[in-house]
């Protein structure tokens, strides 16, 4: 993906490095000796060798958040980077070897090895209600750099960016994220309300879809970008199983229902039916039987799916879900608040767990009183964080709000928050991604298409 006319912002002056006890310098130094070497040679075999030995994800610790932290040693950010940019030059070396050494089919398969042993990224966007605006803005600066994962999920509100995301193709993207262009699309859909309008209904959402979002499937935007769109949902039954939609499990099924259905808050919003695309190109009903609502409500960061659908290993997260964004603390960050925090947190699931069989089954049949029980025992069950966690600088937000229409500046500024959010996590993002990122490119230009997932697939039940 090439960006060269979004302009860059220079951050990285301030930002400084820090080696840790969990890094080990040494054994990257070493390696990254040995393959300049075996480079510079120009051996195949050896080469092959040498990746076959040891590309996996967060080698000797090199992923470590403490080495990018505002007061660390550029040495150690330095060395990193130099061993995962040499990586990618061996791997473009590979691809590049002529036929009568290694032939093409050979080569994919290599690259197929490669990244199923090194894993991929996964950039997982949150529920937000009227928040949705600052997963834009996450998504800017990962779209600067080049760094935008091709899995994408969401959920709620997070569900219409990743959608925005997954539709459009590389130019189409440069020509949204520009300022002006969202404030113009901002103030479109803000004009579309009543004026007496202060919550969003499930019809102004409906229009914010049909606005911003094309009526495709799951496997047609796939196709178009290349990038697969993830979409939570959840059952409106209380004895179904929720989802997660995409290319592999439900390629017919149609965005703009899923969604609607995504985001339809219970208790705000009805819950809605999927549709798909029949076999002669109509509009059908998706599993008829069944309604859905708000994804957030139970798979907020559906990590465990998408780790064995598509073979994720690392996790980027923007996380605006007003119901818990208060309660959220990065992992990364260690400290005697963050411990205590932690303790009662972990101590209040485990308290939920053990209370919730009991709890439920006293309410099982009376309605609504069983659908609240499960859907709050999911959601203070929930993990809410991943590898890199990307929070607004305002966590505190009125769960109130969320369904607030936003004024066009206002969100405005929540994109320009996630931004700048996002760019303080980009250093590290880079070293931890960018080898995935340049396997699934090598794949994709020795096929001319991303066949990583000819294999079969374990799909989800109720397809």
């Amino acid at each position: 993906m090439k960006f060269e006319n979004l302009q860059t912002p220079d951050i990285f002056g301030w930002m400084g490095l820090q080696g840790m006890r969990s890094f080990d310098h040494e054994i990257i130094r070493s390696r990254l000796s040995e393959l300049k070497s075996i480079r510079q040679k120009g051996d195949a075999h050896e080469l092959l060798y040498y990746f076959s030995e040891g590309i996996h994800g967060n080698m000797a610790g090199m992923g470590t958040p403490e080495i990018y932290e505002s007061n660390g040693n550029h040495e150690a950010y330095d060395l990193i980077k130099s061993y995962v940019d040499e990586i990618s030059l061996g791997l473009s070396q590979v691809a590049d070897l002529p036929p009568d050494v290694l032939s093409d089919s050979a080569k994919l398969a290599f690259l197929r090895r490669c990244s199923q042993a090194y894993g991929r990224c996964a950039l997982m966007l949150s529920g937000a209600g009227s928040m949705a605006p600052f997963h834009l803005g996450v998504c800017k600066a990962l779209v600067l750099q080049d760094l935008l994962p091709t899995i994408i999920s969401g959920s709620s509100g997070g569900a219409i960016i990743a959608a925005i995301m997954c539709t459009r193709d590389d130019e189409e993207l440069v020509a949204l994220l520009r300022s002006e262009m969202l404030s113009e699309m901002f103030n479109l859909v803000h004009a579309a309300y009543e004026a007496d309008t202060k919550l969003l209904s499930g019809d102004d959402v409906a229009k914010i879809i049909s606005a911003w979002i094309p009526d495709v499937t799951f496997a047609e935007a796939y196709e178009k970008t290349g990038r697969h769109l993830c979409i939570s949902v959840a059952p409106a039954e209380l004895h179904q199983q929720s989802r997660t939609l995409n290319s592999i499990t439900t390629p017919n099924v149609l965005l703009r229902e899923s969604i609607q259905a995504s985001c339809a808050v219970p208790g705000f919003m009805e819950p809605v039916k999927l549709m798909a695309r029949g076999i002669g190109g109509e509009r059908v009903p998706y599993v008829s039987s069944r309604s859905w609502i708000d994804g957030s409500v139970t798979d907020d960061l559906p990590a465990s799916r998408l780790r064995r659908i598509f073979g994720c290993n690392f996790f980027i997260a923007s996380q605006t879900n007003p119901m818990i964004l208060w309660s959220v603390q990065d992992p990364n960050l260690r400290g005697p608040m963050s411990d205590w925090l932690d303790f009662w947190q972990s101590a209040s699931k485990e308290w939920v767990k053990a209370f919730y069989p009991a709890a439920q089954k006293m309410v099982q049949n009376v309605y609504p009183m069983n659908l609240v029980m499960r859907m709050y025992s999911t959601i203070l069950t929930q993990d809410y964080t991943a590898d890199v966690n990307i929070l607004p600088t305002q966590k505190f937000v009125n769960p109130n709000a969320m369904l607030e229409v936003i004024e066009p500046g206002a969100a405005l500024d929540l994109v320009n928050d996630g931004e700048a959010n996002g760019w303080r996590q980009i250093r590290r993002i880079r070293n931890c991604i960018q080898i995935g990122l340049k396997i699934d490119s090598l794949i994709t230009d020795l096929s001319g298409d991303d066949n990583i997932y000819e294999r079969d697939h374990v799909c989800e039940g109720g397809l």
